[in-house]
C-alpha cells in the first residue's frame, strides 16, 4: 500500500503527522515546500534573487527566522536515506545544522554540528523532539508504559485490551510503523488472541479497531 503512494502522499500521511506528534508547532515552526536560492529564502514567490531556485520539502524552525532542521522526503520505493545528499546541499546553502531524509518508514539524521565520529544515524521521529526542545526524548518503552498508566484500555473488553497491550509492546520493540499494518495481527503474540477477523470483531469491527489504534498512537505522543 505505502509503495503506491506519491512523495506528496508520504509527506501528508506520514512525515507531517510525525512532525506534529513529535511536538512541533505546524503553524509557527514548520514550513513545507520552501523555495530558496543559495543566498535567500523566497517567501511566497515575491522575492526575486539571482541563482537557481531550489525547494526543500520541510524546514523546521527553532524560533522565527532561525531554521534548525531540513527534511527531504522521498516516496516509499526509495530507501530511508536516499534524500540525504539532496538535503545536505540545502542545509549547506542555508546553514542549517540538522538534516533528515525520510521515505515514510522512519528518518535518517545527519548532525552537521559533529566534527568527529558518527554523524548519521537512522531513527524514528520519536527522537527528533530533542532538536526543538533541548531535552532528552522519551524512549518508546517509556512512552508505552506511560500510556498503560492512563488506564485507557478499561473501556474495551478483555481480548481487545490484551491486543492493545501487545501492540504497545510491539511499538516499544520495533516502532510505530510496525503496529500500523493490519498484517501484524497474523504474527505472534497476536495469533493467541484469535484470527485477524476475530481480533477486529472484538473491537466491534475494523473501523473501531483502527480508531482504537489511532487513539493509542495519539496518546503515545501526548504523554511525552
Amino acid at each position: 500500500m505505502k509503495k503506491s503512494l506519491t512523495e506528496r502522499d508520504i509527506c501528508t500521511q506520514y512525515i507531517t503527522l510525525a512532525i506534529v506528534k513529535a511536538g512541533w508547532d505546524l503553524h509557527r515552526q514548520v514550513r513545507e515546500e520552501v523555495s530558496f536560492t543559495a543566498e535567500k529564502i523566497i517567501v511566497r514567490g515575491k522575492l526575486h534573487s539571482r541563482g537557481k531556485s531550489k525547494r526543500a520539502d520541510y524546514i523546521l524552525y527553532y524560533k522565527p527566522n532561525i531554521p534548525i532542521a531540513v527534511i527531504e522526503a522521498k516516496d516509499n520505493n526509495h530507501s530511508i536515506s536516499d534524500g540525504m545528499q539532496q538535503a545536505l546541499g540545502y542545509a549547506d546553502a542555508l546553514q542549517i545544522p540538522f538534516v533528515y531524509s525520510s521515505n515514510g518508514d522512519g528518518f535518517m539524521e545527519h548532525d552537521r554540528t559533529i566534527t568527529e565520529g558518527v554523524k548519521e544515524k537512522a531513527l524514528t521521529f520519536d527522537l527528533i523532539c530533542h532538536v526543538a526542545f533541548g531535552q532528552k526524548p522519551l524512549t518508546r518503552r517509556e512512552r508505552a508504559n506511560n500510556v498503560r498508566k492512563l488506564d485507557y484500555f478499561t473501556k474495551y473488553g478483555e481480548n481487545a485490551r490484551a491486543v492493545l497491550d501487545a501492540l504497545l509492546d510491539k511499538y516499544a520493540d520495533e516502532g510505530i510503523q510496525h503496529i500500523e499494518r493490519m498484517d501484524v495481527l497474523k504474527v505472534t503474540p497476536f495469533d493467541r488472541f484469535g484470527s485477524p477477523v476475530e481480533i477486529v470483531k472484538s473491537f466491534g469491527g475494523k473501523e473501531k479497531y483502527l480508531q482504537a489504534l489511532n487513539d493509542m498512537e495519539e496518546l503515545l505522543y501526548q504523554v511525552g
